[in-house]
């Protein structure tokens, strides 16, 4: 059974009470160690889902995601008063959109953060990163951080570190852990908003409980951009499918390994660039087709699943030569796209049990 784990809004609450400030961040990568040793505990916004739209469409345009819009309506709405800043990594063309609205044209009452990610060559890229986060460094001390002290900062990247080792295990033994698919994500989605410490300590916990022996099931992977709506994964429980492991933008791709640099900022941005193939880093399609089918023999996964957010444009370009790319090598997929505020419904249910039992 899956440890009791607080809600975004408890934590929140929880550390504003004991004098903490909050940094709200938008996906999708960005460096945690920073902020933390800068004095903001980040906590991300997908969305959220579920929200009623509000002001946020009047400042776009229709075909912008979801989880843009929903965002933006949150802010717009006062959802997020209660931080004390607000994070914009460049993950898409949409998401470096809102950083602009936001910086230009609705002014919230904190202040604005973008984060531009390098797309392309390494080490250019870890070149570059650097010196955004150099420059991220100070526009945090401008925004009422300490000085940032280098040995605080390490101690908060060897922490950030641990816990993604802890998160790197618990997806390796999914297999082996006695959780439904809707508690393995409930879990793995907390490392978006706990305090490093307290993410260790709970998948540590789950760890201990480790069976040695894998469970039963039909073994699927799942890919695209979220696991939501939640009910998907409570429908893949009530159908006997083991979500084997998962290409998620939101969880799978953002597994990084440590950084080598003995320079902080240069390990920082090595570590976010060494992360598994993503679209909304410029990945090539080769390497997120060879990314995919390596996951799906170590499991041995029958198909994939792919759940994608509504005019995503960096999951939909790469879409049909990944699924043309599995189909060749004899495995199957489906594709189930929605919006944030759909609720998973009859049809995308049916597509789902008719995928399910020509698989299994």
């Amino acid at each position: 059974m899956l440890p009791e784990i607080p809600s975004r809004s408890e934590v929140i609450r929880t550390w504003k009470a004991q004098g903490g400030r909050i940094a709200a961040v938008l996906p999708i990568h960005y460096p945690r160690a920073l902020l933390r040793a800068s004095g903001f505990l980040p906590v991300e916004v997908w969305g959220p889902p579920a929200l009623e739209y509000g002001l946020g469409p009047s400042h776009l345009q229709p075909y912008v995601c979801s989880l843009v819009r929903n965002a933006l309506s949150f802010i717009l709405s006062g959802g997020l008063d209660v931080v004390d800043l607000i994070v914009v990594p460049h993950g898409c063309d949409s998401l470096q959109g809102l950083g602009s609205i936001l910086l230009d044209l609705v002014s919230p009452p904190q202040p604005v953060l973008p984060l531009y990610l390098p797309r392309g060559s390494y080490d250019a890229g870890v070149a570059f990163l650097a010196q955004e986060l150099r420059e991220l460094a100070g526009r945090l001390r401008s925004c009422g951080g300490p000085p940032l002290d280098s040995r605080e900062l390490w101690e908060a990247i060897r922490r950030e570190e641990k816990a993604e080792k802890v998160l790197q295990q618990l997806h390796t033994a999914r297999l082996e852990l006695p959780l439904s698919n809707l508690e393995q994500y409930r879990l793995l989605r907390s490392r978006e908003y706990l305090p490093a410490e307290a993410f260790t300590c709970l998948g540590e916990a789950v760890l201990a409980k480790k069976s040695g022996e894998a469970i039963g099931g039909i073994r699927l992977l799942l890919g695209g951009v979220l696991p939501e709506p939640m009910a998907l994964l409570s429908a893949l429980d009530a159908m006997g499918v083991v979500v084997a492991d998962d290409d998620l933008i939101a969880c799978g791709r953002r597994l990084y390994p440590p950084g080598q640099s003995e320079e902080p900022f240069e390990h920082m941005a090595q570590a976010l660039l060494l992360g598994p193939p993503d679209s909304t880093r410029g990945s090539s399609i080769d390497s997120r087709l060879a990314h995919l089918l390596s996951l799906t023999r170590r499991v041995q996964a029958k198909g994939v699943v792919f759940s994608l957010i509504k005019f995503c444009e960096p999951e939909l370009f790469q879409l049909p030569s990944l699924r043309q790319g599995l189909k060749t090598a004899g495995i199957p997929s489906v594709v189930l796209e929605g919006d944030l505020n759909d609720s998973f419904s009859l049809q995308a249910q049916t597509r789902l049990e008719a995928f399910v039992e020509m698989v299994q």
